[in-house]
Parts: structure tokens; sequence; C-alpha cells
């Protein structure tokens, strides 16, 4: 049993690792290969996927009683409200021709998983399988914001969802490490769920990006 949150996390990662290049999306966008209506149809996902992150981490939350891994889960509503109110800039980029975007199930499985975290999950588990994400997500959102401005000369406004989420947050980090040792200490916090949690975050966000991926091929 790992006796540390960067044991653990080392752990989880390593575990991950093998599926990091499997996002068959993103390097299309860093490419700029992607045809231009995916940003429309990522906009609007995740405008779906921010609001409800949003009940999500306020339910998680409120089952959190530690006061680190609570510290950590309320640290989270104000980012996806603050990267809520940034996607506008790029809906009106993407071009209002795109019509109506329908929610796609292979992109609405992951705020379902969060939701399905916020009630059943124990919290400093989740915390655990929420940071492993978040840097990947980041790295994603890296690259999307390099091609954006590289090939489809998008402005800095439609970019700053995507260079919020790129952005080192150390004290997201600092906050994180803090909410997994406490569960470790107190025994709360199982490893092979932290593990568990993490792998299914990834295929969730695969999931995302290759559900766009085979309806934008490049």
């Amino acid at each position: 049993m790992p006796h540390s949150a960067r044991d653990l996390l080392d752990g989880i990662q390593a575990e991950l690792a093998p599926h990091d290049n499997d996002n068959r999306m993103v390097p299309l966008i860093a490419l700029g290969r992607a045809p231009r209506g995916v940003f429309a149809a990522i906009a609007a996902e995740e405008q779906r996927i921010t609001s409800s992150d949003w009940r999500s981490f306020h339910a998680m939350a409120a089952r959190a009683d530690e006061p680190h891994v609570r510290a950590f889960l309320d640290g989270l509503p104000p980012g996806e409200q603050q990267a809520l109110a940034m996607l506008d800039a790029l809906v009106t980029a993407a071009g209002p021709d795109q019509g109506m975007e329908l929610p796609r199930a292979g992109c609405q499985a992951y705020p379902g998983y969060v939701a399905w975290l916020a009630l059943n999950a124990e919290p400093s588990c989740a915390a655990a399988g929420i940071y492993t994400n978040v840097a990947a997500f980041g790295r994603y959102c890296g690259a999307v914001a390099d091609g954006m401005r590289t090939h489809y000369e998008f402005d800095d406004p439609a970019c700053a969802f995507f260079d919020f989420f790129a952005a080192d947050t150390p004290v997201i980090e600092q906050r994180a490490f803090a909410a997994i040792q406490a569960g470790l200490d107190t025994e709360r916090l199982n490893p092979n769920d932290a593990h568990l949690y993490a792998r299914l975050f990834q295929n969730y966000e695969l999931m995302f990006w290759n559900t766009l991926a085979d309806e934008f091929p490049g």
C-alpha cells in the first residue's frame, strides 16, 4: 500500500501512461487537420459538461468531512464557473452558422461519471481520480490552444477556455496532494479504488475526444 500521495499518483500515472496517446482528435487539431466545425461541437459539449461538473463538485464537497479533502473539492466549482463563461467567446468565434448542437452520448458520458462519483465515491478517492485527469486534460488543452492559434486563426478570447485549463495551478496541486495524503493517513482512501476511478476518468476523457474524431475525421 502506498504511504504517500506522490507514490500513489506515480503508480496511477504508470498504469495510465500506455494510453496517453490514444486521443485521436487532439493531434488532428494540433496539426490543423481537423475541420473547423469541430470547435462548435467542442464548445457545445463543454458548456453542458462544465455546468454539470459544477453541480457534481458541490455535491462531492458537501459529502467530504475531512478538511483537506473538502478544501480541494471546494476549490473546483469556481473554476468550472469561470471556464463556462469563457466558452461564450468560442461559441461566437466558431460561428453561429453551425446551428444547434445536440449532445453526443460519447461526450456526455464523462459528466455522467463525475455525477456518479459525487453520489457514490469516497471523496478522497475521487480527488485522486479528478487530479489525475486534470493533468491529462491540461496537456490536451495546451495542444488544442496552440493548434487553434497556429492553424485556425482563433484569437485569445476564443482560446481562453483551453488556456485556462492548460495553465499551471500550483494551488490546486497542493490541495490535491493534501487531500490524497489525508485519505491515506485516515485509511479512507482505498488505493485500488483510486486506480479504478483514475482509469475510468481516462476512458471517459478519451471517449469524449474520440467521439468527436469519429464525427469529424481529419
